[in-house]
């Protein structure tokens, strides 16, 4: 058996292509890939945040306490066109055709309308397709600013202190006190992603070599040379699958501690507070923890893209066999991020689901030891069992030579 290890490894590395999906691909495409994904996400939030949007106001008269916040604030622009716009409908036809970005249309004056105890409507005409949009929340905050003046001053109009504003504006105020410390807080919104990263690495690095191995042979031709060598059918099998879950556990390691080196240098030349704060309160034996984890179910994956492998004729076969069980993986990562979905006895039993439930848990510092032992074990046996199938399937000569 470790004859046929040691043969299939060397093979193995001597694989450029394996070696590129298992090593380089983790280690330098997808920080870069990261790195670059959130260079141009924060490169599209400045560029919204500094751009500055033409507006229109109908009936400025309405409120010139707005029209002049509105006027003076950086980030807009009055229209300086020939162009008059009234009605709402106008405005809509003005920002379609890009003559203005905004435009606000005030029903009625809101020092009047108080005064008769009611509410003024107005309106903020945009196009708000854009995933990052700061244009009406600017707007809303610049006539919040005049609503609590207005509120003000009609208060001590009617003679109550303003001191005694807030108490009577708010009777009641609730406040929370939160149980969870800051460890569980960052860990129940980053710790639900890791998995995501983690378990479809696994199977990417089991899958490149499992298709070698097994659909790769037979396309060579080499496997009839293999079967007649002094070596049991398990031997081999069990030779190709420790060759095949090294690749996924090294294509894991090698992402984990490429992404902590990554964050290191990130850290180290920008402040990145979340990150440190997040980091710094997983210690070594968590991430210990999250590889026992990754064992099994890396073990899992290489007994099932071994077998699919083995039954395949081909290597561009073995591929198309492959692609649904990649969309397969992520239906349980997804399951395990609805609400109020928690690690217990239930959860423990779903494969792939419980892992990513117990990372979570190890992340935010909540993790049950007794639950991540059976989750250890079941992923334990299930991959025995898939194993075991796995040396039935390459015993039948009707699917070694299909």
């Amino acid at each position: 058996m470790f004859e046929v290890f040691k043969k299939e490894l060397l093979e193995l590395l001597r694989d450029r292509k394996t070696l590129f999906f298992v090593l380089a691909l983790p280690m330098l495409i997808f920080p870069v890939i990261m790195g670059l994904v959130a260079f141009l996400g924060s490169q599209a939030a400045l560029k919204a945040e500094q751009k500055v949007h033409t507006y229109y106001i109908v009936n400025e008269h309405h409120s010139n306490a707005f029209s002049e916040r509105v006027f003076y604030h950086k980030s807009f622009k009055k229209y300086d066109g020939d162009q008059q716009f009234s009605t709402i409908a106008d405005l809509k036809q003005a920002v379609q055709r890009g003559d203005i970005d905004v435009g606000v249309f005030l029903h009625a004056d809101p020092s009047q309308t108080l005064a008769l105890g009611e509410q003024a409507s107005w309106q903020v005409v945009f196009n708000d397709a854009q995933s990052i949009n700061f244009i009406y929340d600017r707007l809303t905050s610049l006539a919040k600013e005049l609503s609590d003046s207005l509120r003000e001053q009609a208060l001590i109009a009617l003679g109550v202190d303003k001191n005694k504003q807030t108490a009577i504006l708010q009777p009641i105020k609730v406040s929370k006190v939160d149980t969870a410390d800051k460890r569980e807080n960052i860990g129940e919104k980053l710790g639900a992603f890791i998995p995501y990263l983690l378990i479809p690495l696994v199977l990417m690095g089991a899958s490149y070599p499992a298709i070698d191995l097994g659909a790769g042979e037979k396309e060579r031709g080499t496997l009839e040379t293999l079967l007649l060598t002094p070596v049991t059918r398990t031997q081999l099998v069990l030779g190709k699958f420790l060759t095949v879950l090294l690749s996924s556990l090294a294509c894991a390691t090698v992402t984990v501690l490429s992404m902590a080196i990554w964050v290191s240098v990130a850290i180290s030349f920008v402040e990145l507070d979340t990150i440190k704060s997040a980091f710094s309160s997983v210690t070594g034996v968590d991430f210990m923890l999250i590889f026992a984890l990754l064992v099994p179910i890396a073990a899992i994956f290489s007994s099932l893209v071994l077998a699919i492998s083995i039954y395949a004729r081909t290597f561009k076969e073995a591929q198309n066999y492959m692609a649904p069980l990649s969309m397969g993986v992520f239906l349980p990562i997804v399951v395990s991020l609805m609400p109020n979905m928690v690690l217990n006895a239930k959860t423990a039993l779903i494969p792939v689901t419980n892992v990513a439930l117990a990372i979570k848990e190890i992340v935010k510092g909540t993790v049950d030891y007794g639950l991540l032992s059976m989750i250890v074990l079941t992923s334990a046996g299930l991959a025995a069992l898939l194993l075991a199938f796995c040396v039935r399937w390459f015993s039948k000569e009707t699917v070694l030579f299909r």
